[in-house]
Order: C-alpha cells, then structure tokens, then sequence
C-alpha cells in the first residue's frame, strides 16, 4: 500500500510539473512572438532617432498599429508575471528561497515595465483626434520626443532587474535536476548581457553596444528544454516536490 501511494504521488507530481512546464513554455513562446512585432515592427519602423517632426508624422500615419504595439507589450507584462509563477513552481526543489527570490524580481520587472509603458499610451492620448495632414505644433512633437525618451530610460534601467532575474534562474537551472547544466550557464550569461546593456547606457556617455543581442541563446533554449519537459516529464527524484508539500511518515505508513 505505501509502495502503491508512494508511486500514485510521485506520478501526480510529474503530471503536475509537466502541466507548470507547458503553460511556461507557452508564455515565454507568445512573449518572444509578440515582442519582435512591438519593437522590431512597429516601434523602429515609426521613431526617428533625433528627429520628433518625422517620428510625430509616422506615429499619426499608423496609429493603428502604434496602438496594438501598446497593446502587445502589456500583454508581454502580464505574461511575465505568468511565467515568473510558473518557473517559481518548476524550480523551487532546487532552492525554494532563490525561487521566490528570482519569481519576485521578473514580477518587479514586469511592474516596472507596465509603469514606464504609460509613456506610450501618453503619445497615443495626444496625438488622438490629430489631423495627420495638419501641421504639427513644435511642443506636441517636443511632448512625444521626450515621451518616448521616458519610455526606453525607464525600460533601459528595468533591464537591470531583468538581467538579475537571469542570472538567479540560471543558477537554479544549474542546479536543477530537470535541466542541463549547460542551459543554466547560458541563462546567466544572458542575464550578465542585459546587466552590461544595462548599466552601460547609465554608465557610459553615448553607449550604443547591445551585448543582450548576442547572448540571449540562453532563453531560447529554455523555451525549446521546457517544451521538452512538458513532453517527457520529470527525470529527478525530486518530482514530488514540485507541487505540494512532501507527505509527511505518518500519512504514508497509514497507506
């Protein structure tokens, strides 16, 4: 019987841990899909660096859009709070204090995020009911020039959290069961990119190096590795603990 029970819990576990692993998978997924078309496809198609006239102009030209970009990056901010819980109870076996340490700093990070996305919806506010063919007065194009400005500081320092999120994940990836050794190290090297990135451009008058374009292998691999998780399911001994606490000696020699 308790041989029985001990194998029924162990398989509700795993079970368990594979669901936590496929919902994380799937936001990290949405995020890296939604992430690019913000930033890449909107965002630096419409903002001309140091000409708020052109960036005025293309911002009424494609409100639409401008909006949706809005709209994807705070759906990114939710997920992050979604994939902070879901690595939280994924990774807590490992060292459940670093866990809720490293939980806590994504969902400070998805915070700060959301409070500097307000910069945009400030833009998109004033520039509503703007006649696109009309000329633009120099203070509304000053207003979304310095908008805009307050929207990449604010995300440029909310980075740094990011990139401490980092590395206490790729620390307890490291020492994880469920994940390669290797994977955890390349967490932390992404995590050290943003970090540079980071303090770089607080730092450094006129830093324009992106290190983090270079060493984000790390959180791509994590999204195909919990993929796999979610497929094949727990490989340690410490699957049990992933939900719940341990059976305590008495309820299983009652079994």
């Amino acid at each position: 019987m308790t041989m029985r029970s001990s194998t029924g819990n162990s398989q509700t576990a795993d079970h368990s841990k594979r669901r936590f692993a496929l919902v994380t998978a799937f936001g990290l997924l949405f995020m890296a899909l939604l992430a690019p078309f913000a930033q890449f496809g909107v965002l630096q198609t419409l903002i001309v660096p140091a000409d708020a006239a052109a960036t005025t102009t293309n911002l009424l030209a494609s409100i639409g859009p401008f909006r949706a970009a809005i709209a994807a990056f705070l759906i990114i901010a939710i997920l992050d709070i979604v994939v902070a819980w879901g690595l939280y109870i994924l990774l807590r076996p490992a060292n459940e204090s670093l866990a809720l340490l490293v939980a806590w700093l994504r969902v400070a990070y998805a915070a700060v995020f959301a409070l500097v996305l307000v910069n945009l919806l400030d833009v998109a506010h004033l520039l509503r009911g703007t006649d696109p063919t009309g000329l633009l007065s120099a203070q509304i194009q000053a207003q979304v020039a310095s908008s805009i400005a307050s929207f990449n500081n604010g995300w440029d320092l909310a980075l740094a959290i990011f990139g401490l999120h980092l590395v206490g994940l790729g620390a307890l990836l490291f020492k994880s069961v469920d994940f390669p050794k290797v994977l955890g190290a390349l967490v932390v090297l992404a995590g050290i990119g943003y970090l540079a990135d980071s303090f770089g451009t607080i730092l450094v008058p006129g830093y324009t190096l992106t290190i983090s374009v270079f060493t984000f292998i790390g959180e791509a691999l994590l999204v195909i590795w919990l993929f796999k998780l979610a497929i094949t399911g727990s490989r340690g001994s410490d699957s049990p603990r992933v939900v719940g606490s341990p059976v305590p000696a008495a309820e299983a020699v009652a079994s």
